[in-house]
């Protein structure tokens, strides 16, 4: 199937034949739906913490924070192409719509005027205007989420990566440190390190902490290749194969290198004022607590295990009552142990307003276990989607994660993946169609063999930008 040179160029690119081939044969046969069982909800699934059971976590998260080692992961590698996806329509093909009309009437709301007022002048007309905050000017169209400017404050705007700065100095530090980690496209990690140079030190006097900041870029190794529609080799007009990044799933490699006891996961553009982050601080910490509660039970039924006192019983009941993780009722001791000795998630999950995204499912899985998963639609059986439509509630991509095995030592978090996960679509390149394949997120294939519990967060936590006009949410203002 490949020349040499391709064989030479896969291998290169991090990958094996065997690993291509796979790949192939995937876009050949498709991925199996997950085998749905129900959606979850708040008393089946999602915990809902009373005020007094809050009050009580955050007291026990506050006391152990300066012993814990925090890292927050930012997955920020992504271009704001779909942010901007209607004004390049406006300036490339003329397409006006009413989206471009709320942009123009509400441009000094815009925490960007300030700066974008220098390139305007009284002349100047509409599609110039737009053409100078994606193309020329501010340049937005060609910058990361990271880096456009969200917020206006009185002592001066800020970007995302500035307030997760500030996020990460209330939830994810020990009093002395904060530990941040971005995931980056080559291209715009200069830009990153420009702001950083520029504005971290005036975060760590108003915190008086300091910050260690870090980076790294997704591996080519993760990347899938492109096929034909026929699912053949896609091959570019210079005769080369074609690969693409596999999406945010293939992150798994990123964070299995980071070392620290708990990890907070958050997307770069879920973020808010300073006068509207009293929630998204309180519940961090609580599924933080959470997550730090039931690793301390859960670490002792594996050292109980270990030192050979059978607890069976009870540990199938804290997999059930507390894990969420239903065992058959024929499990054996290997799988009982199997069940707990896992990298552990609690993702905060909101109440379902519209807003697109994936949602907290129970699901089967092929060792008879009923346990959590989130799901997206692309990942539903038709004759299961109903259950989507029935859902709640939905992901924000709120985590805090637990990576350390009760002896101390580090999960390798790319073992509790499931292979048989993923999506096609159809995209094209050099004006030729061609099939793609990615990944489910981060915390969909590529966290499916965690043990995963879900906690009700007020929707005052998730404050997504996906297009510019969302910057003139009440969130954002």
């Amino acid at each position: 199937m490949f020349t040499q040179e391709e064989i030479r160029q896969i291998e290169a690119h991090g990958l094996t034949v065997a690993q291509v081939e796979q790949q192939i044969e995937n876009f050949r046969t498709g991925f199996p739906a997950l085998p749905i069982v129900r959606a979850a909800a708040v008393c089946d699934g999602i915990r809902k913490f009373e005020e007094d059971e809050i009050a009580d976590i955050l007291t026990r998260y506050d006391a152990q924070s300066a012993k814990i080692r925090c890292v927050k992961f930012v997955p920020a590698s992504g271009a704001a192409t779909r942010m901007f996806k209607e004004l390049f329509e406006y300036v490339n093909d003329d397409k006006r719509t009413a989206g471009i009309d709320k942009l123009i009437t509400n441009l000094e709301k815009f925490a960007f005027f300030a700066e974008l007022a220098k390139y305007l002048h009284p002349q100047i007309d509409d599609k110039d205007v737009v053409r100078n905050i994606i193309i020329d000017g501010l340049n937005y169209g060609s910058k990361p989420k990271g880096l456009v400017t969200f917020h206006a404050y009185k002592e001066g705007a800020r970007k995302p990566v500035e307030e997760h700065l500030v996020e990460a100095a209330q939830y994810a530090s020990n009093g002395e440190r904060a530990t941040i980690h971005f995931t980056v496209s080559p291209e715009h990690k200069e830009g990153f390190l420009a702001l950083l140079a520029e504005r971290q030190s005036h975060y760590e006097q108003k915190f008086n902490i300091k910050y260690d900041v870090s980076f790294s870029e997704q591996s080519p190794a993760t990347d899938t290749i492109a096929v034909n529609l026929d699912n053949t080799p896609f091959r570019t007009d210079d005769g080369k194969l074609l690969f693409r990044p596999a999406g945010h799933g293939a992150l798994i490699t990123n964070l299995n290198n980071l070392d620290a006891d708990i990890i907070f996961v958050k997307n770069i553009d879920n973020v808010t004022t300073d006068e509207r982050k009293a929630d998204t601080i309180t519940f961090k910490k609580v599924l933080a607590g959470y997550l730090l509660d039931l690793q301390q039970r859960t670490f002792e039924l594996l050292r109980a295990f270990a030192n050979g006192d059978d607890r069976c019983a009870e540990a199938i009941s804290f997999l059930r009552n507390e894990l969420c993780c239903k065992l058959p009722e024929d499990a054996s001791r290997e799988l009982i142990i199997e069940s707990l000795d896992r990298p552990i998630r609690v993702c905060g999950m909101v109440k379902n307003e519209g807003e697109p995204g994936g949602g907290p499912f129970w699901v089967r899985d092929e060792r008879g276990r009923e346990q959590l998963q989130i799901a997206e639609s692309s990942q539903i059986a038709k004759e299961d989607i109903h259950l989507m439509k029935e859902a709640t509630h939905f992901n924000p991509v709120d985590l805090v994660c637990g990576v350390q095995r009760y002896d101390g030592s580090k999960y390798d978090l790319t073992k509790f993946t499931d292979p048989k996960t993923g999506f096609i679509s159809q995209k094209s390149a050099g004006g030729r169609d061609l099939r793609a394949q990615e990944l489910p997120g981060l915390w969909n294939g590529a966290m499916a063999n965690w043990n995963t519990l879900f906690v009700e967060v007020p929707i005052s936590t998730f404050s997504p930008v996906k297009v510019v006009q969302d910057l003139l949410r009440p969130e954002h203002q």
